[in-house]
């Protein structure tokens, strides 16, 4: 018999965690968080910059409220938290959203399919399903998401490198499979007295 008195709140966060998820994916994908770089914005204002529907528009930003992605103040306007303001506006030097567009675009509708991946033992989607990976270099606005998803996805280790290894024993270095160059770029400007660069494929040349 089942141990009743053993909790399923963690079984039902993993399951219902996609939700958190995607309407983090969403804001990012509607550009809501650089809007709301400019300053506060009611219901109204937002719904109209970001192009939606009035219905389930509240909802949407109240949802984000609850998952501590947005503030509301009194009056009903939405502003971006100071994590939001930190990671989440692309004009920020730490911007994290080039990494949550790749994950909405790519990787969100590739979990999807995990269940026939396993099933059938082979790839669902993405260059290796269509014939192979060099397939991906010819799909410019793909292989580009993919790229700005890598520099997101390494900013924050890059400052961590270039803060905490001993680099004033160095003078180069080199940064092998470099994609748009945000390592090298992160340690150079962090320390001056460096010489270095990366080093890539040759199609990602067109692409930085």
């Amino acid at each position: 018999m089942a141990d009743l008195a053993v909790s399923p709140d963690h079984i039902l966060e993993i399951g219902f965690a996609f939700r958190k998820s995607k309407a983090l994916l969403s804001a990012v994908e509607l550009g809501l968080f650089a809007v709301l770089a400019e300053g506060p914005q009611g219901v109204e204002a937002l719904t109209c910059r970001l192009g939606l529907q009035g219905r389930g528009a509240r909802d949407f930003f109240d949802a984000l409220v609850a998952l501590e992605l947005l503030d509301r103040d009194d009056n009903g306007r939405y502003a971006n938290t100071s994590a939001g303001s930190a990671y989440l506006d692309p004009h920020q030097p730490t911007y994290l959203g080039d990494l949550l567009e790749y994950l909405n675009v790519r990787m969100y509708r590739s979990w999807d399919l995990l269940t026939p991946a396993l099933r059938q033992g082979r790839p669902q989607c993405g260059p290796a399903a269509a014939g192979g990976f060099m397939d991906f270099y010819t799909d410019t606005a793909a292989f580009e998401i993919f790229l700005k998803g890598m520099t997101g996805g390494s900013r924050m280790a890059a400052r961590a490198l270039a803060e905490k290894f001993p680099w004033e024993a160095h003078k180069t270095f080199v940064d092998i499979g470099t994609a748009q160059g945000c390592m090298p770029v992160e340690i150079a400007r962090a320390h001056a007295h460096l010489t270095g660069g990366g080093f890539d494929l040759p199609q990602l040349l067109c692409c930085r």
